[in-house]
């Protein structure tokens, strides 16, 4: 595995992490401490990340996404995440607007992972409350995002897309966003 450093983290991993996330050593090492403690196996399980996820973000409805969040980084679709993908799993939820965290929120919404997001997909993750009259529903919200993006109803978008347009559209942005910050 290479050099281990303090908290017994691979220099890679560690080198990775820096490049990939915002995160500084320390808190990378830190976190990698309490995750072999909490994680003797070296991978973590979904009961454990909607635990963790659910103290990163008490606000939210930590259990139905943190199972997205964990669905969308399982990529070998074992049941658990590694260090690395925890980690990075962690930024992309809780760094800012970025296109980086708007190809994860796609792939979030992508659910079959066939590349392109659908209506149904849209209106499958996003049901929650309290909103204004014309997105208080995950039908409306998927309409509004329909409208802007200018699509058909039966129509997918692909990520590039995706991403161009919620990054020049603060409503879209909105629209996506659930209330998780």
């Amino acid at each position: 595995m290479g050099n281990a450093q303090s908290g017994g983290i691979p220099r890679e991993i560690l080198d990775d992490l820096k490049l990939t996330t915002r995160f500084s050593e320390s808190e990378i090492t830190q976190w990698y401490e309490n995750f072999q403690k909490q994680c003797p196996t070296g991978r973590i399980t979904l009961k454990q990340f909607e635990e963790i996820y659910a103290k990163f973000f008490p606000e939210s409805d930590a259990k139905s996404y943190a199972h997205h969040v964990f669905r969308s980084f399982d990529t070998n679709d074992d049941g658990t995440l590694d260090f690395k993908e925890y980690v990075v799993a962690l930024h992309m939820t809780s760094s800012g607007k970025s296109s980086l965290k708007l190809e994860w929120v796609f792939s979030l919404f992508d659910v079959d992972k066939n590349g392109y997001v659908t209506k149904p997909e849209v209106i499958e993750l996003s049901e929650q409350a309290s909103l204004p009259s014309d997105e208080n529903t995950p039908e409306k919200r998927a309409e509004k995002l329909w409208t802007i993006f200018d699509k058909k109803d039966n129509e997918r978008v692909a990520e590039g897309e995706f991403i161009e347009v919620i990054e020049s559209n603060e409503v879209a942005l909105r629209l996506i966003q659930y209330d998780h910050k």
